[in-house]
């Protein structure tokens, strides 16, 4: 038995959905055809969205993602990280290194989750609400193979951002709206792809099937 649904909040779901994978904003004609209903009915959805600061337009009158949306996006990292921290507590454990999960912001990406293996003696420390720009570092890079659509499965950095310090990061992907990627820290030799490659990508899907 299929459950009953609001159309309208449907469709102003799918507004948002939108124009969050849509950096250069659309026009209301635009976002009519994408949605497929007319522009008297867009309209209404728009007035409404901007209304709670969901939707804004600029200058020439496009539309974006409002910044109504930044305190909702807050109150999801909490549990995003709270979903993350078993699986990076047992790949640290199981590969013996720095485990993270990054989140694209901006043009920037942050880590969000960070765990330490609990049996070395020496490992990388990461700290949690550390910012870079999203071109340096596997991290960030990896976090763009979702959006970006690439089927690479991972990225490998290489003292991009510390001498020594080495990555690998794995896309979490799938799940609209957000761009990240899980991955590993370690110092000193050259990251060994084959065994530190399939446990971080596995930890990425795995977010990502509790996610959805």
């Amino acid at each position: 038995m299929v459950s009953e649904t609001s159309q309208t909040l449907d469709r102003g779901c799918r507004v948002l959905g939108v124009l969050a994978d849509t950096p250069d904003g659309l026009s209301v004609t635009e976002l009519a055809g994408t949605l497929g209903v007319n522009r008297t009915v867009t309209y209404r959805l728009i007035s409404t969205l901007e209304q709670h600061g969901l939707v804004r337009r600029d200058a020439r009158g496009r539309l974006f993602i409002g910044l109504g949306i930044v305190p909702l996006a807050a109150a999801v990292q909490p549990a995003l990280r709270d979903l993350a921290v078993p699986l990076l507590r047992r790949l640290a454990d199981q590969v013996g290194c720095t485990a993270f999960l990054a989140v694209a912001d901006g043009d920037e990406v942050l880590a969000l989750a960070v765990v330490e293996p609990s049996w070395t003696v020496l490992h990388v420390a990461y700290r949690v609400g550390a910012r870079h720009p999203m071109t340096l570092g596997g991290s960030g890079r990896a976090s763009q193979l979702g959006r970006d659509g690439s089927t690479l499965p991972f990225v490998v950095s290489d003292g991009e951002r510390y001498p020594g310090a080495r990555s690998l990061a794995a896309p979490v992907r799938g799940v609209p709206g957000l761009d990240a990627s899980v991955g590993v820290l370690t110092l000193g030799a050259e990251i060994d792809e084959d065994n530190l490659g399939p446990p971080v990508v596995e930890t990425a899907d795995a977010l990502t099937a509790r996610l959805r």
